[in-house]
């Protein structure tokens, strides 16, 4: 038995409903509302503010026909790349006051007030208050009044900082920030821990943690279809929690927001959809030169099952992705564009906005990887333009195993389920399956809830901070460890391109890349050693394996000294052999 295809009225079913169909629908539908699960859809935020400078050219989508992107020229556009310049950041040693940027963050918590207050021990010195010690516990929340969300105006249980937390005049104070993670209180090997890993995975701040245990002690539920309070929080969470990625990436609904385990699954998710209902034989994949193993095998994988070619952009020695190679390679039968936005192993900083625009001018979809952008730059996805858009939970302060793909509506008529059963199902025969719309449609089954919560958390607290002032942080510690560590005798580094994120890439003379990494380790040193799942970039850069230091806002310059120290220890000992 054989059971067809179909998809609910809102999702552009293909065939036709019968009456009967319909009408057992609604009474299912209404039989399993209840006051708490029904209220009114909150209007999407505002997008947030992008890292362009304030006269770069926004770009403006190709006209469309039905669901078709119509050709047009497209002139390449200045990238909107984030200028340090712009922001005043001074980097003192080890020994100094905290380092303070005195600019206003972006998307900070709605209503936050300018405040001042004093560090212990720093008389008169302006920094942030602890967020760690405003986000205390709680022992259980208030009961939710009838007809409203259970989230809505609370931040203990939204993990949303409180008001005060935060002003919009108040410096950036690395010292203070670092208390709210637990984790850089430890020791390893006798020394403190130095999380230099953060391309890997990042550390959670206490409001992370402190949500994620409020959730279970309080919310715990599965969500949409039970009748009975902790399905309505649980719920509401959720909900909420892709309100909350909907903002911060400034997509155009909610809709769009579709959880996955991470930007790997998200990916995966557009190969197995889209590609295999849109690609035939001769068409062609463009990805680039500088993209993780996440964002090349699958792009295989659905072309040995369709047909479809893939074809690679080329960078330059550096690192630098070559735009006009890039467009070379664009043409009539180019279906689908994978590009990276920062390259997890040597940190380019990809032209997306001209790459989404090439694109599309020639007809093609496009999917961008935001892993590695969503921690250090603005991302705003109605500027971008992306047909799909991905990132990981665990990469930007949040749980691991949760991670979003942005999906966005133009393509829902093109992007099938990828997997069925569960809550994407409206109604099931054995014979036929009809599919709820979007996102559900692509979250089958029981979705990581309390993840998902986990991470709007780690977003918010993000918000709080501001990302430009985090991305200015974040480029002075690199712009501080960048010629130091290229100073150190055997020290050669790999990737060294126009636009970097906060990633050093690096071999040393004498050693293999674990060697390295187990010395430094040593000391408390977390680093990166080895191939970084992203082997083409760098054999095409002359190696086979590197030392990966990468840096995040809770990271110092003084941490920086202790890793170079380590290595220019290592430097000398080689060279004493």
């Amino acid at each position: 038995m054989t059971t067809p295809e179909l998809r609910s009225p809102t999702a552009g079913s293909e065939l036709p409903i019968s009456a009967a169909d319909l009408s057992r629908i609604a009474g299912q539908i209404y039989a399993e509302l209840t006051p708490l699960q029904v209220s009114a859809p909150s209007a999407p935020g505002a997008p947030r503010a992008s890292a362009s400078l304030p006269d770069a050219p926004a770009s403006s989508a190709p006209p469309t026909v039905g669901s078709v992107r119509q050709a047009a020229p497209v002139a390449p556009v200045p990238e909107p790349w984030f200028d340090p310049a712009t922001i005043a950041l001074a980097l003192p040693g080890p020994d100094s006051p905290p380092y303070t940027v005195p600019v206003a963050p972006r998307g900070s918590a709605p209503g936050a007030a300018a405040s001042a207050h004093t560090l212990p021990g720093l008389p008169g010195l302006p920094a942030l208050p602890g967020l760690a010690g405003l986000l205390t516990p709680w022992a259980s929340p208030a009961p939710a009044r009838p007809g409203e969300f259970y989230e809505l105006g609370d931040h203990r249980r939204s993990g949303a900082l409180p008001p005060q937390a935060l002003g919009p005049s108040a410096p950036f104070d690395v010292h203070t920030v670092r208390r709210d993670f637990p984790i850089l209180s430890e020791t390893v090997n006798g020394h403190p821990l130095i999380w230099f890993d953060n391309a890997a995975t990042t550390q959670k701040p206490q409001a992370v943690i402190d949500r994620l245990a409020s959730f279970y002690a309080h919310e715990n539920s599965n969500i949409h279809r039970a009748a009975h309070q902790l399905a309505a929080r649980a719920t509401d969470a959720y909900e909420d929690a892709r309100d909350t990625v909907r903002d911060f990436v400034g997509a155009g609904r909610s809709e769009e927001i579709v959880f996955v385990r991470g930007a790997t699954e998200g990916i995966n998710l557009v190969a197995q959809s889209w590609g295999r209902k849109n690609l035939t034989a001769g068409d062609e994949i463009l990805i680039t030169h500088l993209e993780h193993h996440a964002n090349i095998v699958p792009w295989q994988i659905v072309a040995q099952q369709t047909g479809a070619v893939l074809k690679v952009a080329p960078v330059d020695d550096r690192g630098n992705l070559l735009l006009d190679g890039f467009s070379r390679l664009l043409g009539p039968r180019t279906k689908l564009v994978a590009a990276t936005q920062v390259a997890n192993a040597v940190g380019t900083v990809s032209p997306v906005h001209t790459i989404v625009d090439l694109a599309h001018a020639s007809g093609a979809r496009v999917l961008i990887d935001g892993a590695q952008s969503v921690p250090h730059l603005a991302v705003d996805l109605r500027q971008l333009d992306a047909d799909f858009f991905v990132f990981s939970g665990h990469k930007v302060f949040g749980p691991t195993g949760i991670g979003v793909v942005s999906i966005a509506e133009r393509v829902w008529e093109e992007t099938p389920p990828w997997q069925g059963g569960g809550n994407m199902i409206a109604d099931v025969t054995h014979e036929r399956a009809i599919y709820q719309g979007p996102p559900n449609k692509y979250e089958a089954g029981t979705g990581n809830i309390a993840d998902a919560v986990g991470l709007a958390a780690a977003l918010r607290y993000v918000d709080a901070i501001g990302i430009d002032r985090i991305a200015a942080y974040e480029h002075a510690l690199l712009e501080y460890a960048t010629p130091r560590l290229a100073a150190i005798p055997g020290v050669t580094l790999i990737g060294t391109a126009d636009h970097k994120a906060s990633v050093l890439s690096f071999v040393l003379d004498g050693y293999e890349a674990e060697e390295v990494g187990t010395a430094l380790d040593q000391r408390g040193i977390a680093v990166r050693a080895g191939h970084h799942c992203a082997q083409p970039i760098l054999r095409r850069l002359g190696v086979e394996k590197t030392v990966r230091p990468s840096f995040a806002f809770y990271n110092t310059t003084g941490e920086i000294d202790v890793f170079l120290d380590a290595v220019s220890d290592l430097s000398a000992r080689s060279s004493a052999v």
